[in-house]
């Protein structure tokens, strides 16, 4: 398989460590980058040193760049535009929903409460990031115990 690497996009540090845990834990060799906010993420995925992520997982509430304005500018950008975006949050508002999906975000993921669910929903993204990961998020969606709209 080849390296899987993931961008979280996050300024809680408690889920910052409970995501690294839960990755830890599926497998090492996953990479995790993570960035505070989106002012921060831009700047770490612009720098020509960057090896670009598979994945990122975007935060809605953060202090200077939240993520629908971060979704925005990654989505303009030729180069990052590419990369699949899941909004990763506590919210669940159907507001949030529709505007970060027009937006250009794939799926919107509610942060699971129980370390097993989000080390099933991890696991399965990280299996099929390179191919499928579309069906492989609807199929969450359908079977998770999380909130997931794809």
């Amino acid at each position: 398989m080849n390296q899987v690497r993931f961008l979280l996009v996050d300024d809680d540090e408690d889920d910052i460590s409970v995501f690294q845990e839960v990755l830890e834990d599926i497998t090492p060799s996953i990479l995790l980058t993570c960035a505070g906010d989106g002012t921060e993420a831009l700047k770490l995925l612009k720098h020509e040193q960057t090896k670009l992520p598979d994945i990122i997982f975007l935060d809605l509430n953060m202090p200077l760049m939240g993520g629908k304005e971060c979704l925005s500018e990654l989505k303009k950008d030729p180069q990052l535009k590419r990369i699949p975006v899941i909004m990763y949050t506590t919210s669940s508002q159907s507001k949030d929903i529709e505007e970060t999906m027009l937006r250009g975000a794939i799926c919107f993921i509610t942060k699971p409460t129980s370390l097993s669910e989000l080390k099933h929903i991890l696991s399965s993204i990280c299996k099929n990031v390179h191919s499928n990961l579309e069906k492989c998020l609807r199929t969450l969606s359908d079977t998770s115990g999380t909130f997931i709209v794809c």
